[in-house]
């Protein structure tokens, strides 16, 4: 007699088969449960929101060190930053004030290196995770360009409501979704510019040895866009769950 038997199908094509006499117990790991929180190595405890079945961190990376403890070089001279092709991070106008608010600018570099920038079991934000969350907020989102207007709303549903923290008028700003984008501002080998202004975040979608995409959202628009930026500027960061 044929045994009754249970096939395992991978999203890789291939298929397992297995007797169901050979089962003990069966568990079912929902994978899109997030955690209410997130720490980093360094202590630092990140609130999280699940956004279109995605764990987002709610709030911009402040670590110090990669997931492995290594530290992460940062008070480079501006010609040190701008010549490095290795992972650093500034405190904006070397403050730690601001980024215990804003989070730390890293470099591209920073999110390329093998010690994980992120918490362990999380990741740096793709170009294709950023393109799904915007079209899950606006369906006419532009997700193919490489330097546009990707959307015109998805910005203030993304901003963190009121003037607080984006100056003054923060243009159609309701934070519909609560990821709570901040404006950050950015770092490069001349300075630091922007805080309040704007916010700059990297995916990990590397185009070139020297640049990468990444996400702009200002205090006076209500869109987002998508820029290549030099990878030895200094941006924000947001991390996704595994």
């Amino acid at each position: 007699m044929a045994q009754t038997k249970m096939n395992i199908y991978y999203t890789n094509g291939s298929m397992l088969s297995i007797p169901i006499s050979d089962i003990d117990t069966l568990y079912y790991i929902n994978g899109n449960t997030c955690p209410v929180t997130v720490t980093d190595v360094d202590g630092n405890v990140y609130n999280v929101v699940k956004i279109n079945e995605v764990c987002w961190m709610k709030e911009n990376l402040r670590t110090a060190h990669y997931n492995d403890g290594t530290v992460i070089p940062t008070n480079l001279s501006w010609s040190q930053w701008n010549s490095t092709t290795s992972g650093s991070c500034a405190d904006y106008n070397n403050d730690t004030a601001n980024s215990s608010v804003y989070g730390k600018l890293y470099n591209w570099y920073a999110l390329a290196d093998t010690s994980e920038l992120c918490p362990v079991g999380w990741h740096e934000s793709e170009k294709w995770e950023w393109n799904e969350l915007l079209k899950f907020i606006d369906a006419n989102a532009d997700t193919n360009c490489t330097q546009c207007i990707s959307s015109s709303s998805a910005g203030g549903f993304l901003k963190e409501s009121g003037t607080a923290h984006w100056g003054t008028p923060n243009v159609g700003a309701n934070n519909s979704v609560d990821f709570t984008a901040l404006p950050g501002g950015f770092h490069t080998g001349q300075g630091f510019s922007n805080i309040s202004v704007a916010g700059y975040w990297w995916t990990a979608f590397s185009v070139s040895s020297t640049v990468a995409i990444n996400l702009h959202i200002g205090y006076n628009l209500s869109g987002i866009n998508k820029y290549l930026g030099a990878k030895n500027n200094g941006y924000s960061v947001r991390c996704v769950k595994d």
